[in-house]
């Protein structure tokens, strides 16, 4: 049993180790992925990591994004994508699953025993921003925790000040420099700022943020192209493939109830090749 975990240790060292080369490569795009069967589809198309998007696990859990998945649900998420792939996999934690220190110890954890090598962990709980001093706590129980179980996992802390708190252009840009450096000296290895889509605004957390920052794109997005070649050095699709997929599913299904036709599926992978791809 011991070999078994050491085996299992070094090979979520090895995992973290070419995550993080990848995420200081700071030229990653992550199609993120809800399940094993998205997993395996990215990683198909040419995707180096999976990122998980807390969105559309819950989704598939049946439940709402934004607190409405648990720890368990979250978890069993996490080992179907890593039975799915060989690649590193980054975790969507939202919150962390527990309020209390040893609540968040225990979800890093289960994390790493599910086989991720990354997080993504946030800094806003029931739509409210946290005091960056409590958030800095969290980063530093969760970098401990790892540290402990001998995993180098990636900490990619979310800043959402671009979802809540002020709405002064110049007061949010200052208070997400000033979180994104407090979280960084509390042991973070990158920074996810969502909702900003700017150029002029991107461009100026790349200057004041030491770490690689991570972008979330959707349709009508700067490219990913331009946002590598201004300095971002994590390009996430998050939630949009999600909901790209079930777009689909919707339109396919309102095809066969209305006029009996199913032309929107023409393109769809066929059945031997996916099953093929699943089989492992």
């Amino acid at each position: 049993m011991k070999t078994k975990l050491n085996s299992s240790i070094n090979e979520s060292r090895l995992q973290a180790e070419a995550f993080s080369a990848l995420c200081h490569s700071r030229q990653l795009v992550l199609p993120n992925a809800w399940d094993g069967a998205s997993a395996a589809v990215v990683v198909r198309a040419g995707a180096q990591a999976v990122a998980t998007t807390s969105a559309g696990v819950a989704w598939v859990a049946g439940t709402a994004d934004g607190g409405g998945l648990d720890q368990d649900a979250a978890i069993l998420a996490i080992q179907s994508i890593v039975r799915a792939t060989k690649t590193p996999v980054s975790a969507d934690i939202e919150h962390g699953y527990g309020e209390s220190p040893a609540q968040l110890a225990r979800t890093i954890e289960r994390v790493l025993s599910a086989g991720a090598v990354g997080i993504n962990i946030e800094d806003s709980f029931e739509g409210i921003l946290r005091d960056s001093d409590a958030q800095c706590g969290r980063l530093e129980i969760i970098r401990s925790t790892a540290d402990r179980l001998g995993v180098p996992l990636f900490v990619n802390a979310r800043v959402d000040t671009f979802f809540y708190g002020s709405t002064d252009q110049d007061e949010r840009l200052e208070n997400t420099l000033q979180r994104a450096s407090a979280y960084v000296r509390a042991g973070a290895d990158g920074i996810f700022v969502p909702g900003v889509a700017d150029e002029p605004t991107i461009s100026l957390l790349v200057a004041g943020i030491s770490v690689p920052l991570n972008v979330m794109v959707g349709p009508g997005s700067l490219t990913a192209d331009t946002l590598l070649a201004l300095g971002v050095g994590r390009v996430t699709l998050g939630m949009a493939g999600a909901l790209g997929a079930y777009g689909a599913l919707e339109r396919a299904a309102k095809e066969l109830l209305t006029t009996g036709s199913y032309d929107t599926l023409a393109g769809s992978p066929d059945f031997g090749s996916f099953n093929e791809m699943m089989t492992r």
